[in-house]
């Protein structure tokens, strides 16, 4: 038995490992080896053939082939390289287009994506701008991808955030042509790895001649003629509507009141922005505004007033980002509005000055060692793009006597940093300076006395923004301004009744007023009052109102008298 079971061993164990090797050959031959030599292939918008190759153990067969493309050949053989030719005609659709062709071979798939470009993304590739400027609507094809839209000059603006391709428009705001001759400019289109160009032709602006009919004044001989100034304020720079902040609308009724009293000149702040234009990549203003404005302006002009226009405050989008990185695109809003503003008023003569900003400054920085040499440069860059575009629209504009600022329109700014921007006239800048000092007196409610006559009674910090204080500021302007030919504005200047009833306290105030006014004017300053219109009689709101624009009557006698004696009192050194 023990024989038999070995002899038995060594028949069987041959034929066992028979039976193994015939499972090894099995499995193998039932193993799909499916190779494609690419998995995309990408064809140009014209059209093209291209080829891949199929490499297989078994017979395989091609699906998926959308009807923009042919192959040749679908299907092949076992254990063959097979050459396969893609052939895709011209793309005429707006899209870019892509197609899963599927190879099979028994169990197993295999994928290759054809994609085929849109290689023009513009439908057109030049557009011709009017003098004017204008919005111009680019039409683009389109699949579905972001772009990336680069601006190649400055007058040249985007209207609206990066945008999908599926968008198909893109709208350019093009500037007005003020440079005497046509202009060529593009924008670049970039998408995946090419990039397109969008050029336009801008023929120039017909600019009026110089014209100095009416103009004949230089700013010396103009600001001699400016007796003494008052604001309206809080009317046409009020955000909304110019009687959103509680002053009615403004009437040649409530002008007349104020020439009467004695004004010859006014100052009046204007919003030219917020709710104001019809765009804000063109700054387009709006019509029936600018309509409104010149307006106010005819009620001045019809009574021989001098009147002095600015940009104010508009909700802090200029006057609070003196920085180099808004420094351009605030400049190419500044040339935007005073462009337009310029050429609406071309008309007027010598009556009318122009003002390019307000109280420019950092965002709530009030503490003037943190003032950077930064924000001075920006603000002057205002001053100086402010002129020039007034300038460029020639006319009477070419004459006309404008007024710039110091940062935050202070003195001691003016005097240390401030140069005068470059003008194409000599003699017909002025600068502008605000005085509020003491701020603890003049605004603030805690101090109630200004003044020697009035120390015993209460005095300031210190001593600080006294009669010496005032000497020395204004004399400072003279020297660096005012003895070098430029007149300065005092654009806005007031204290804050403290009392309705208190005897000493409104002939301290009577006092200051008369004391600021009478020594602007004897420094070459020409003062303008801030009336905001506050009437209400509550000490801790801004009270400085003369008027009450509602009933048309004087309510501040006293103040209304020190001014015009110190208007009469005080001498210009020109």
């Amino acid at each position: 038995m023990k024989y038999l079971k070995t002899i038995l061993f060594y028949l069987i164990l041959p034929m066992l490992a028979f039976v193994a090797c015939n499972d090894d050959d099995a499995e193998t031959k039932d193993k799909v080896d499916l190779v494609l030599s690419k998995s995309e292939i990408t064809i140009p918008q014209a059209g093209e053939a291209a080829v891949f190759y199929v490499k297989s153990n078994v017979v395989w067969q091609l699906s998926g082939i959308p009807d923009w493309c042919s192959v040749t050949p679908t299907s092949g053989l076992a254990d063959e390289t097979t050459k396969v030719t893609v052939t895709v005609g011209q793309n005429t659709t707006d899209n870019e287009r892509t197609a899963q062709l599927i190879v099979a071979g028994g169990t197993v798939e295999k994928t290759l994506t054809v994609t085929q470009e849109l290689n023009f993304l513009v439908t057109k590739t030049l557009y011709q701008a009017k003098p004017e400027g204008e919005v111009i609507n680019a039409t683009l094809k389109s699949d579905g991808t972001q772009y990336e839209v680069v601006l190649n000059n400055s007058w040249i603006a985007r209207s609206a955030a990066t945008r999908a391709v599926s968008d198909k428009t893109e709208f350019f705001a093009i500037d007005a042509n003020y440079t005497g001759k046509k202009r060529t400019g593009s924008v670049t289109l970039k998408m995946k790895d090419k990039d397109e160009v969008i050029t336009f032709e801008q023929e120039a602006m017909s600019i009026p001649a110089a014209d100095r009919t009416g103009m004949e004044s230089d700013a010396l001989v103009l600001a001699a003629k400016m007796k003494i100034g008052w604001n309206l304020g809080n009317t046409l720079e009020a955000s909304g509507n110019e009687t959103a902040w509680g002053n009615p609308k403004t009437s040649q009724e409530i002008i007349d009141m104020v020439k009467d009293a004695g004004f010859n000149a006014i100052r009046i702040p204007c919003n030219w922005h917020n709710g104001y234009i019809e765009d804000e990549t063109t700054c387009q203003i709006k019509t029936e505004w600018m309509e409104r404005v010149k307006e106010v302006v005819d009620y001045c002009v019809n009574r021989d007033l001098y009147v002095i226009l600015n940009i104010h405050w508009d909700g802090g989008w200029l006057e609070e980002n003196p920085t180099y990185a808004m420094q351009e695109e605030l400049n190419r809003k500044q040339t935007l509005l005073w462009t337009q503003i310029a050429n609406r008023f071309i008309g007027y003569d010598e009556h009318l000055l122009f003002a390019g900003t307000n109280e420019v400054h950092m965002k709530s920085v009030y503490d003037d060692s943190k003032v950077t040499a930064e924000n001075h440069e920006v603000q002057q860059s205002f001053n100086q793009t402010f002129v020039n575009a007034v300038r460029t629209t020639g006319g009477r504009n070419a004459y006309r006597n404008l007024i710039v600022q110091s940062y935050n329109t202070q003195i001691n700014f003016a005097v240390s940093h401030l140069k005068m921007p470059t003008d194409t006239q000599n003699d017909r800048l002025m600068m502008e300076v605000h005085f509020y000092d003491p701020y603890d007196y003049t605004i603030g409610n805690n101090i109630h006395y200004w003044g020697q006559p009035y120390k015993d009674q209460g005095f300031t910090v210190d001593g600080w923004g006294q009669e010496d204080h005032v000497d020395s500021s204004f004399a400072n302007i003279k020297k660096n301004f005012v003895d070098k030919g430029i007149p300065t504005i005092i654009g806005e200047y007031a204290a804050n009744r403290h009392s309705m009833t208190d005897q000493n306290m409104i002939d301290s105030r009577v006092y200051w007023l008369e004391y600021i006014t009478r020594n602007a004017k004897n420094n070459g300053m020409v003062p303008f009052y801030w009336d905001n219109g506050g009437l209400n009689g509550d000490p801790d709101v801004n009270q400085c109102a003369i008027f009450d624009r509602k009933q048309l009557k004087i309510v501040d006698q006293p103040a209304l008298d020190a001014i015009m004696r110190a208007a009469e009192a005080g001498v210009y050194p020109f």
